[in-house]
């Protein structure tokens, strides 16, 4: 086993989530991430706390997809959330055999199941006085694949971007953050995008590995309301194995009025109408982790990239000071190296480079 999982496991265990002696702590994950799940279950056991796992298996969602019935589908799965609601901690590993397998899925039925679940996905992220969570990447050949790496190049990357000095990153990003206040007016403006809104910058976070392991952003509410202008987004998002490209939003007073896409416009607007808030904004997002340069189509790295921001449809996190609830949270990442974020009048980042 390459020492890195060990190390890996042990900085989630001891650092993200702090694991204490009789906490249940669920570990979620893949068959891929069988080695790494394998050292969390025994950093658990060695913490005298009690590990919950779910391991998931590659095929199983195509095919609920395919041939589940409404029944099936308007199921809410009161087993699992009895579970999340009795744990404490909760490791999410980011995996997969096959990152196309929901392509064909019929998205209206995607759409459905997510506003079944989701107070259980808003519990896990909007409780942390109850739940504390993170989210963590694992290096597997299909997410290698669509990197654009080998196996052996994409473990060293997600080990760089996880195995780094989080303190002194942290102070750095904490520097960023201090200059957002209550309603701090944002302006994009630049190659593809003139966007204006006011966020919530008093209770903006920095996220120094212990919401996501890479950690590596900053991240806000805007004001519900206030989103007005226009983005294009040169990288594709990605959400339940469908990719859409060229993704254009026009907003007024907060509400997407336009979009455009090249390729799987549908099932952008799929999501844009699960709720009624889901177009609306509920994440502004700036990437400051270093050891991250390359999108790889995995968003919990590509959020990240430094240069970049992302903005989420839906959702906005409770912790951020909320103002939009929705079974939605889909995070779109731009990149500013032709651009300026512009706070206050005042010029934060220009073509990336920070002007602090």
């Amino acid at each position: 086993m390459d020492p890195r999982t060990k190390q890996l496991a042990k900085l989630l265990v001891d650092y993200s989530v702090f694991v204490k002696p009789n906490e249940k702590v669920i570990i979620s994950g893949g068959i891929e991430a069988q080695d790494f799940i394998t050292v969390l279950y025994k950093e658990v056991i060695l913490k005298g706390a009690h590990p919950i796992l779910r391991v998931n298996l590659p095929g199983l969602t195509p095919f609920f997809y395919k041939y589940a019935k409404k029944h099936q589908i308007e199921r809410f799965p009161e087993e699992w959330d009895y579970t999340v609601k009795k744990a404490q901690k909760y490791i999410g590993i980011i995996t997969t055999a096959n990152t196309k397998e929901l392509t064909n899925a019929d998205s209206k039925k995607i759409a459905a199941r997510e506003k079944i679940i989701d107070p259980i996905s808003d519990y896990i992220v909007n409780q942390k006085n109850k739940i504390r969570r993170c989210t963590v990447g694992f290096p597997c050949q299909a997410l290698a694949q669509e990197a654009e790496m080998d196996l052996v190049e994409y473990e060293n990357f997600v080990f760089n971007a996880c195995l780094q000095d989080w303190k002194t990153l942290g102070k750095k990003m904490d520097k960023i953050k201090s200059k957002f206040k209550k309603n701090s007016q944002i302006h994009l403006i630049g190659e593809n995008v003139d966007l204006k809104f006011l966020v919530h910058g008093d209770k903006a976070i920095a996220d120094k590995g212990e919401e996501n392991m890479p950690g590596g952003e900053i991240f806000m509410a805007p004001i519900r309301n206030s989103v007005n202008g226009w983005i294009k987004f040169e990288y594709p998002a990605i959400r339940s194995g469908k990719e859409v490209t060229d993704i254009e939003l026009k907003f007024k007073d907060g509400k997407v009025i336009e979009s455009k896409a090249s390729k799987n416009h549908e099932f952008l607007k799929e999501m844009l109408n699960i709720d009624k808030n889901s177009s609306y904004l509920g994440e502004f997002g700036i990437g400051c982790n270093p050891k991250i340069t390359k999108f790889t189509k995995e968003l919990l790295y590509d959020e990240k990239i430094g240069g970049t921001i992302h903005l989420a449809l839906g959702m906005a996190y409770r912790e951020n000071g909320g103002g939009n609830d929705s079974a939605l949270h889909w995070d779109i990442v731009k990149s500013m190296k032709k651009a300026k974020i512009i706070v206050d009048n005042r010029i934060l980042q220009e073509n990336g480079v920070w002007k602090i």
